[in-house]
C-alpha cells in the first residue's frame, strides 16, 4: 500500500509517525526491547502523551533476526498465526550509549540510539537499512489529537542497493523480478493471467543474500521499488508489524534458513513423479471411459502412474459429499481395484465446500462444523455450489468429521487427493476457535491441506502421503504437491505457468506441477506437444483440462510419440530426480529453480523466467512458440546436450529450431547424472540398475543414488588424478563421453574409462 504523496508528503488525510530516538533499552533475557517515542524528549512534560513504539529483537535461529514493532501492544492477536519453528537463544549483544549491536551468526543489526536507524550486515557487509521515516505508523482520517480516526497501519521500508533484485512473494504470474511491482498477499481464485494468485507467501528473496518473511497471515501489502524506488516496503493493518530477516552466503542458503522456520518440504512418494492423467474438469465420463483411457495409454506404450478423477465423480450439486455418483459408477470399489491391477494409483478431487444439496450439509450445519456469520447462521453463498457452506477446520470435531469422509475413500482404495479451491474464504466469517477471519483468509489453505495430508499420513504412512493442491500460503510446502491453477490453453498460458512456478519455488516450495496442455479452452496439437515436454521435465506431471480431454491420441499420432518419449525419459531420469528430491526436502532448496538462484553472479540469468534448472545438474529451456524456435541462455562453462551428446561452450545466448521430440536439455560440466537402465514406470529398483553418466569432466564430480532412506551408490570422478571410485555400484555402469565400463563387486575403482 502506498502512503506517500511523492518523497516528502504523506497522502491526503493520513498522518505518519516514526521512531525518533531510542529512549529506553532492556537487554535482559533472549529478547532486546527498545522504547522509542516519535518525538524528541527535552523535558518531563514531553512524556505526557504522543505516539511511541516498542521494538523487540530476537534471534530465533542462526543467521536470523526477528523484529517486532508495536504501537498499542494490547491489540495483538497471538492466536491466529503461522505455525513456526522457533528456537530462542542464538543472540549476541554489544550495548553502548550510542549503538546497540545484535548478532545472530553472520547477521548483525546495528541500531543507532540517537535516531533509531537500523542497519543489517552480513559479516560486516551492509545488506539493507532502515533510516528516517522508514518505520511508520500511519493513521487514515487523522483528526488531530482525537486520533486514531480511521484505519491504522504499520509499515517498514528497507533500502535497495544498486543492482539489487527482489524475487518471491509466492506464486506470481507477473515478471519474476518483483522490482517495480505492487503486490498484495491475499489468496484469490483469479487464474494465471492476472496479478492475483492462489498461493501467496509474505516472503521475498534478495540477490544480495538476504530474505524477509513478514509474519502475518492476513493481507500484507508490498511495494517493491514502487512508492520509493530505492526501497522495499511492507505494511499491515493494525498496531503490530512482525518480520524475520535471514542472511546467507547465497540465496539458496537464505531459503534453507527460511524453511528452517516455516518447515521443510515433505518428500512426495516416488510413484507421484510419474505421469498423471485426469478426466478433466467438466467432461462427461464413466468407468468405461476411464478404463478405455487407461488401457489406451498402455496399448500405446505410455506408462501411467496415477489416474485422477476430477469433480464429476460426485453427483452434480452435491459437491463435496465423498459419495460416488452411483448412476455413473455403480461399483467404485471394483473399478478402483481394476485400476490398481494395471499398476495405476487413484486420485480423487475434493474441496472444503459443502453444497446445500450434499448429504453432509444438514449434519455439518447442526453440529457447528461450518463457518458462520455474526448472527450465528451458516455462512453460505451460491458462487461455487448452490448454497455451499465452508468447513471450519479450526473446530477439531469438524476436521475429524471431514477426515472420516476421506478415510472412507481410502478404505475403498483411493491413494491420494487433489485439494482444490480454498481461496474464496470470507473475511467476515466467525470461526469455532475465535480466530480473526482476516488472518484466516490465507491461513485457511494451510489448515485445509494440513487436515488432508494428516489423514493420508496416518492411513498411508508419511512416506506415501501426497496431495495435488492449489491454494497455499507460508508453510504449505510441507503438504506437496502444488499446481499452478487455471491457465489458458495457449503459449501465453504456458509462459504464465512457468513464471508462477519459478516464483513459487523461490518462496520455499520444492514440488510443483501445472496443467499440461492448459486448462481453459482446447490446446492445438502443436501447443499440446510442446507443453508435454515442459510438463514431463517438471517435478510432477499431470494431463488435465477444463472441458477437453487431454489424452494424446486426440491431438494426433505424433502427440502420442512425444508423450511416450518424454514419459520414458523422465522414468530414465528417476535415479537423478529422486536423489535431487531427497536433497530438496532436506535442505529447502527447490528442486525446480530459477536460473538466478543457481547462477547468482551471472547477470544474464537475473531476469530469466522461461528456462530453469531441474536439480543441480540439468538445464531445461521449453519452447514457447509454434515455429519451434528455442531461445535460451547457457551460463559459462561446458554444457552437454543430454539428448544428442553435443558439447557446447556456455556464456552465450543460443537460438535453434527444435523438433517435437527434442528440447534444449543440457547437463552441466562436472556433473554426474544417474539414470535407470531398465524401467517400466517411475517406481523401479535402482540397485544394479543404474548408469552413471559423467558430463564435461574437467575436475572433480560426485553423486549419490538413493533407493530408500540410505544412499545405495556413492561415486566420485577426478579428471586430474584420472581415477574414479564407486561404492555400491555392482551391476551398474559408468559412462564418460563415449567411453563406458561395467561395474562389478571387484571393479568399483580404477582409471577413468578411455
Amino acid at each position: 500500500m502506498k502512503f506517500r504523496n511523492g518523497r516528502w508528503l504523506t497522502k491526503m488525510g493520513a498522518k505518519s509517525f516514526s521512531p525518533k530516538v531510542v529512549y529506553e533499552t532492556d537487554t535482559a533475557g533472549d529478547t532486546v526491547k527498545l522504547f522509542s517515542p516519535s518525538f524528541g524528549v527535552n523535558h518531563r512534560g514531553d512524556t505526557l502523551g504522543g505516539v511511541c513504539f516498542t521494538i523487540e529483537i530476537s534471534a530465533p535461529l542462526r543467521d536470523t533476526l526477528r523484529v517486532r514493532i508495536m504501537h498499542h501492544k494490547g491489540r495483538e492477536d497471538a492466536g491466529t498465526c503461522f505455525p513456526l519453528n522457533i528456537e530462542e537463544g542464538a543472540m549476541q549483544l554489544e550495548d553502548s550509549p550510542e549503538l546497540l549491536n545484535v548478532r545472530s551468526g553472520m547477521l548483525e543489526l546495528r541500531i543507532n540510539k540517537s535516531d533509531c536507524s537500523m542497519r543489517f550486515y552480513r559479516c560486516g557487509e551492509l545488506l539493507t537499512s532502515s533510516t528516517g521515516d522508514d518505520i511508520s505508523y500511519i493513521v487514515e482520517g487523522w483528526q488531530g489529537d482525537a486520533y486514531p480516526g480511521g484505519a491504522a497501519y504499520m509499515c517498514q521500508r528497507l533500502a535497495l542497493d544498486v543492482d539489487e533484485l527482489i524475487y518471491g512473494l509466492g506464486e506470481r504470474f507477473t515478471p519474476i523480478v518483483r522490482n517495480g511491482q505492487s503486490v498484495t498477499v491475499w489468496n484469490e481464485d483469479g487464474g494465471t493471467s492476472t496479478e492475483q494468485s492462489y498461493k501467496n507467501v509474505p516472503f521475498f528473496l534478495s540477490n544480495r543474500g538476504y530474505g524477509v518473511f513478514v509474519n502475518h497471515p492476513e493481507s500484507v501489502d508490498f511495494e517493491i521499488a514502487t512508492e520509493t524506488v530505492n526501497r522495499t516496503a511492507f505494511s499491515v493493518e493494525g498496531e503490530l508489524l512482525d518480520y524475520f530477516i535471514f542472511c546467507g552466503d547465497t540465496m539458496k542458503d537464505v531459503l534453507c534458513r527460511y524453511t528452517d522456520i516455516t518447515g521443510k518440504p515433505s518428500l512426495p512418494p516416488r510413484w507421484s513423479f510419474g505421469l498423471w492423467l485426469s478426466t478433466s474438469f467438466t467432461t462427461s465420463y464413466d468407468e468405461k471411459t476411464v478404463m478405455s483411457f487407461i488401457d489406451s495409454m498402455f496399448e500405446r506404450g505410455i506408462p501411467l502412474s496415477v489416474f485422477h478423477f476430477d469433480c464429476c465423480w460426485m453427483k452434480p450439486f452435491h459437491w463435496t459429499d465423498f459419495l460416488w455418483d452411483s448412476d455413473v459408477f455403480p461399483d467404485p470399489e471394483g473399478m478402483i481395484r481394476r485400476i490398481h491391477e494395471r499398476g495405476v494409483k487413484v486420485c480423487v478431487w475434493i474441496n472444503p465446500y459443502i453444497a446445500q444439496q450434499s448429504a453432509l450439509f444438514a449434519e455439518g450445519a447442526e453440529r457447528g462444523y461450518f463457518l458462520r456469520r455474526a448472527d450465528g447462521s451458516v455462512w453460505q453463498w451460491d458462487m461455487w455450489q448452490p448454497g455451499m457452506a465452508i468447513v471450519d477446520f479450526t473446530n477439531p470435531d469438524a476436521a475429524r468429521w471431514y477426515g472420516r469422509g476421506l478415510e472412507r475413500l481410502l478404505d475403498m482404495g483411493v491413494d491420494c487427493f487433489k485439494t482444490d479451491f480454498g481461496e474464496r474464504i470470507p473475511a467476515d466469517a466467525v470461526y469455532h476457535s475465535g480466530a480473526d477471519p482476516k488472518k484466516m483468509h490465507n491461513l485457511y489453505s494451510y489448515i485445509y491441506n494440513e487436515c488432508v495430508h494428516d489423514v493420508l499420513a496416518k492411513r498411508r504412512g508419511e512416506d506415501d502421503a501426497v496431495l495435488f493442491a492449489r491454494a497455499a500460503t507460508a508453510g504449505c510446502q510441507k503438504f506437496p504437491v502444488h499446481w499452478s491453477g487455471d491457465c489458458w490453453s495457449d503459449y501465453s498460458g504456458m509462459e504464465e505457468s512457468i513464471r508462477g512456478g519459478l516464483s513459487l519455488t523461490c518462496s520455499g516450495f520444492s514440488f510443483w506441477s501445472h496443467d499440461i496442455g492448459g486448462f481453459e479452452s482446447s490446446a492445438t496439437p502443436d501447443l499440446y506437444k510442446r507443453w508435454c515436454v515442459f510438463g514431463l521435465l517438471s517435478t510432477h506431471s499431470r494431463l488435465h483440462g477444463s472441458t477437453a480431454y487431454k489424452v494424446p491420441w486426440l491431438y494426433g499420432d505424433e502427440a502420442v510419440d512425444v508423450l511416450r518419449f518424454f514419459t520414458e525419459l523422465k522414468h530414465e531420469l528417476m535415479p537423478y530426480l529422486w536423489s535431487e528430491a531427497r536433497r530438496s526436502a532436506s535442505s529447502g532448496v527447490p528442486m525446480m529453480r530459477m536460473m538466478a538462484l543457481e547462477f547468482e553472479d551471472d547477470y544474464n540469468c537475473r531476469y530469466l523466467d522461461k528456462q530453469y534448472m531441474l536439480g543441480d545438474s540439468l538445464l531445461v529451456a521449453p519452447v514457447f512458440n509454434s515455429e519451434g524456435i528455442a531461445r535460451y541462455y547457457l551460463p559459462r562453462g561446458k554444457w552437454t546436450n543430454f539428448l544428442t551428446g553435443e558439447v557446447v561452450e556456455g556464456g552465450v545466448w543460443r537460438t535453434e529450431r527444435v523438433g517435437y521430440l527434442s528440447v534444449p536439455l543440457f547437463a552441466r560440466e562436472n556433473s554426474v547424472i544417474p539414470v535407470g537402465i531398465s524401467h517400466s514406470n517411475a517406481e523401479y529398483g535402482f540397485k544394479g540398475n543404474v548408469e552413471l553418466r559423467v558430463f564435461g569432466l574437467t575436475g572433480h564430480a560426485e553423486t549419490e543414488v538413493y533407493d530408500g532412506e540410505n544412499a545405495i551408490i556413492k561415486a566420485s570422478f577426478d579428471k586430474v588424478q584420472d581415477r574414479f571410485t564407486v561404492t555400491g555400484g555392482a551391476g551398474c555402469r559408468i559412462k564418460i563421453g563415449s567411453a563406458s565400463a561395467e561395474l562389478t563387486a571387484e571393479h568399483e575403482s580404477g582409471a577413468l574409462p578411455k
